[in-house]
């Protein structure tokens, strides 16, 4: 255990103050004990992850982090069934998909690039090009800070929907110990369903392609977005996304002009990323050292030693904007921890 901790050292938008302590686990026993130990003596509890989905205030946080450090993978495959790969919380998300492109459990591949750990991805229901998680997640297992007992929720249980889960809606519950996918056999992707990557790979959408064809369009794509890790790249240095895809309730409740994808539910889709552009914030828009990507609207970022308070002024800005523009508000994807917006 280490005290006084920079917290911005462990975030890829290299924004945090101190935390009290900070806890690296590598066991799931380690990690169960260090939760449980900070909930008996009654201290918040921060669990990070890789760090690329969260902003963390300037004040820091005032309790116990716990660094998710978990490793293993373990992996039962039959043509049947396909492959089952239990994987710790710890593993890295991008190493996971190389090795099942490798190993050729398709599913995973249009989620190349993405960073962070594996046992957020259900938590955030991650998702990119056209697919997410909840498709492939057969169980997560969890210690259940409540009832003091780890727990096997199957998918159908975990509450996914866009962007979100069972877990991300009550986090001072549950801790993911680690994730099963269930992934069909197979050197080709799952079906293309993503215009701008299909229009990559020059396949109609709906079709299947080579999974290293689809992963290298993907890192290309990414790239090309600022949305994939680069130390020396300051538009990498973000959350992602900051902002989810508004769904609406109907068509016409989307803006003229605006991209629209319907929803099982009846609802519709729309971009951020446009509603952003046409409500006048240009890429590049700067509040102190927090500015817009000069790649993509949808990423804020940190140009060398921005404060949570200019990035969180820069999205308010941005929501605002796009709130007078259209009459719509949109949600913040990273977790905000000890800040508001």
């Amino acid at each position: 255990m280490t005290t006084h901790v920079r917290l911005a050292d462990f975030t890829t938008l290299r924004i945090g103050g101190l935390a009290d302590k900070l806890v690296e686990v590598s066991t799931e026993d380690d990690l169960i004990t260090a939760v449980r130990d900070a909930d008996a003596a009654g201290e918040p509890v921060l669990l990070l992850s890789g760090g690329s989905n969260v902003v963390i205030g300037d004040d820091g946080f005032r309790g116990t982090v716990v660094k998710i450090e978990t490793r293993g993978i373990r992996v039962d495959a039959g043509m049947c069934s396909g492959a089952m790969v239990h994987i710790a919380a710890g593993e890295d998300w991008d190493a996971v998909v190389q090795r099942a492109i490798a190993e050729e459990w398709s599913g995973l591949e249009s989620m190349s690039g993405i960073p962070g750990l594996t046992g957020s991805t259900p938590v955030q229901n991650v998702g990119a090009y056209g697919h997410e998680v909840a498709e492939t997640i057969a169980s997560v297992r969890v210690w259940d800070r409540v009832d003091n007992a780890v727990r096997t929720m199957f998918a159908a249980d975990c509450g996914f929907s866009y962007r979100n889960s069972r877990f991300k809606a009550d986090p001072a519950r549950y801790v993911v110990l680690d994730v099963t996918f269930q992934l069909p056999l197979g050197d080709l992707s799952a079906p293309v369903g993503y215009a701008e990557l299909a229009r990559v790979l020059d396949v109609e959408p709906g079709s299947r392609a080579p999974m290293t064809d689809v992963r290298e369009a993907v890192l290309g794509l990414r790239r090309s977005k600022g949305m994939v890790l680069d130390p020396d790249d300051h538009d990498t240095w973000s959350a992602g996304s900051f902002f989810t895809n508004p769904i609406l309730d109907t068509p016409a409740d989307v803006p003229a002009g605006a991209p629209q994808w319907p929803q099982p539910d009846g609802r519709v889709k729309t971009s951020a990323a446009w509603l952003i552009e046409h409500a006048g914030v240009s890429k590049g828009f700067t509040i102190g050292s927090a500015a817009v990507s000069t790649k993509h609207t949808l990423a804020l970022t940190n140009r060398g030693n921005a404060t949570a308070k200019e990035l969180l002024s820069l999205a308010a800005h941005v929501r605002t904007q796009v709130h007078q523009a259209f009459a719509i508000t949109l949600t913040n994807e990273p977790v905000l921890v000890n800040c508001t917006l």
